[in-house]
């Protein structure tokens, strides 16, 4: 396998901690394991509850954990997936991993691989040095009468989508709620999109790291929940989620799979070349974090720092709307932003952490040029100075 270089990830490790705002970041504020530990006693005691599970993080045994994740945690993993229990789950090292071996488990060269872009391009990198043949079905900014709020959000065309699906496809992948537009899919389309696999009999990988973390209105719905509800549930599925994202935990490292035994049986044979397993303390957490209150509580906190930090970065987008323009998102903590200048999103994003130490990603890492993405869910100040010196930047650019 040859893997090119995801460029997206190289350049966030690269200067992510060499810059002064990183606006680069895709996920929520990070909780410290002291606040997670807080949210989880209920605010009861919470200084005795904190003391409690420190001592009890000390002294455990820092030995291997259960290679396919501890069965409290991946039960509190599928309690999340009407009708699963543990043996629909396998925990990974973050969603990436689940991701990874999902592909290379399925994919076999010169296979047919449909993926939604814009998109993380984890999928399609690793589709590609598995040597299958990558079709890419985009979104696009379109009008609509079902949202009056948002007379224009990015959607994808079922047409073309039924086009590029064909008998010979061996896996759809798609990312929902999606990164980098934070567009969220109707049911209605979820369901076509289910149909559509089902009548190419291909796999269906749904990356739902941002479910959890929308702007309005209630969760998004699993793809999980969309197959199920079929006359027939279609057992093809694959569902990758993470507490990196909406959870605010990306330190952790926890992610998983979740599909029917047989698949999930197959995705921890694959994981036992790779990291075999998650470290014991990060599982202890993230036990901790699905608990279903606790989880109530940092998806609130998520959702309070997003609706109080997107009128931020929409605010500085009104007032530079002659270089600017965005479809608002629907979930996630990022944006994406067309310019009318003519610069090169790259060399717009290397100029801006030069002479700003301010670090963007740009739209070239989704194949999306004059686009760039912001990050607006980490610290407040930050973002707001951020965008300040990429004001100052503009102002100059003219």
């Amino acid at each position: 396998m040859h893997f090119e270089t995801f460029e997206l990830e190289r350049f966030q490790s690269t200067w992510e901690n060499r810059v002064d705002y990183n606006l680069s970041e895709s996920g929520i504020l990070p909780m410290s394991v002291e606040e997670l530990t807080q949210l989880a006693s209920g605010a009861t005691r919470p200084r005795q509850s904190f003391n409690h599970s420190v001592v009890r993080l000390i002294r455990m045994s820092l030995g291997y954990s259960q290679t396919n994740g501890t069965i409290p945690l991946r039960r509190s993993v599928a309690a999340l997936y009407p009708g699963a229990t543990e043996d629909n789950i396998e925990i990974t090292n973050g969603g990436s991993e689940a991701n990874f071996i999902t592909m290379w488990r399925v994919v076999e060269p010169r296979d047919e691989v449909v993926v939604m872009l814009p998109n993380y391009m984890q999928v399609w990198g690793v589709a590609r040095a598995l040597r299958a043949k990558v079709k890419a079905w985009w979104l696009r900014p379109v009008a609509t009468s079902s949202a009056p709020r948002r007379p224009i959000q990015w959607a994808p065309d079922l047409e073309e989508f039924d086009k590029l699906v064909t008998k010979r496809t061996k896996l759809i992948a798609i990312c929902n709620p999606n990164n980098p537009t934070g567009a969220v899919l109707t049911r209605e389309i979820m369901q076509s999109i289910v149909d559509r696999a089902r009548w190419a009999g291909a796999w269906l990988l749904a990356d739902e790291v941002y479910q959890g973390a929308e702007l309005e209105g209630p969760v998004t719905p699993s793809f999980w929940t969309i197959a199920a509800g079929s006359r027939a549930p279609y057992r093809k599925l694959i569902v990758t989620n993470s507490l990196s994202k909406a959870y605010g935990l990306p330190g952790l490292r926890i992610g998983w799979v979740a599909g029917q035994r047989k698949a999930i049986e197959q995705s921890w044979a694959a994981h036992d070349y790779t990291t075999i397993g998650p470290g014991t303390l990060n599982d202890t957490l993230a036990t901790v974090a699905l608990s279903s209150a606790t989880r109530r509580a940092i998806l609130q906190r998520t959702q309070t720092i997003l609706r109080a930090q997107w009128p931020i970065l929409e605010k500085w987008i009104s007032a530079h709307n002659t270089h600017f323009v965005a479809v608002p998102p629907q979930a996630g903590a990022i944006a994406v932003l067309h310019y009318s200048m003519k610069i090169n999103s790259t060399q717009l994003a290397n100029r801006l952490r030069k002479t700003k130490g301010v670090l963007i990603v740009p739209g070239d890492h989704f194949l999306l040029d004059r686009h760039i993405r912001i990050g607006y869910g980490g610290h407040p100040g930050h973002l707001k100075e951020g965008l300040k010196r990429l004001s100052e930047m503009v102002r100059k650019l003219g």
